[in-house]
């Protein structure tokens, strides 16, 4: 396995233009990690499927469940001294991670359920659910990159609710891919298959 393969990020920049890519790369990764994609995309999505305001306030629920949090217990177990900080680069030590993603999207779907959220919106969040699932289930074995999952997953969930003008954001995902990628985080194929499984996400359409 070569060096690049390793839970471990890279070491530091050895010169001023790697330490500007390296900034660069880390500016493109905070801005646009899983908690800010998923805010803004559920939010966008709930719109659509309810076609009012109203699905704002279904959006906020899904944002809430799928990104925020999840983010609160990475924050959370960072305070302990679990973790570093939100990547989390040890792969070992994920697997909480995604059972608490994966218990917060089932409730939320569930008072979807109950309140009669729109179809559109219990979709995404059962489409995000399965995702999670399948990262669970490859992390055990390769560290497959979930920040790629996720901007894959809203720019594919929104081209689907939206129109197809939204997989010009796969732009912004490529950017994500790259960033983790240049951070020493994942390899090109570990963000190239969680890009391909966040795409996946919009074929929960097809069931719903």
């Amino acid at each position: 396995m070569s060096t690049a393969d390793t839970d471990s990020p890279s070491g530091a920049a050895d010169s001023p233009e790697d330490a500007r890519t390296a900034s660069t790369a880390r500016t493109v990764t905070d801005v646009f990690q899983p908690r800010n994609l998923l805010l803004a995309g559920m939010l966008a999505t709930g719109f659509a499927a309810a076609g009012e305001w109203t699905g704002l306030l279904w959006g906020l629920l899904g944002a809430l469940c799928a990104g925020i949090v999840p983010a609160g217990y990475i924050e959370w177990e960072r305070g302990r001294g679990t973790w570093g900080d939100r990547h989390v680069v040890d792969r070992t030590k994920r697997a909480p991670i995604f059972f608490v993603i994966l218990g917060s999207i089932g409730v939320g779907s569930a008072v979807m359920v109950l309140g009669g959220a729109p179809s559109g919106i219990l979709t995404a969040m059962l489409g995000l659910w399965a995702m999670t699932v399948v990262l669970l289930a490859v992390n055990t074995v390769w560290k497959i990159s979930v920040d790629a999952s996720v901007a894959s997953a809203v720019v594919a969930l929104l081209a689907v609710v939206h129109s197809p003008w939204w997989l010009f954001g796969y732009l912004m995902t490529a950017a994500v891919c790259w960033s983790r990628v240049a951070l020493g985080y994942h390899t090109v194929g570990q963000v190239t298959a969680g890009t391909a499984l966040g795409a996946a996400t919009a074929c929960a359409f097809l069931f719903g």
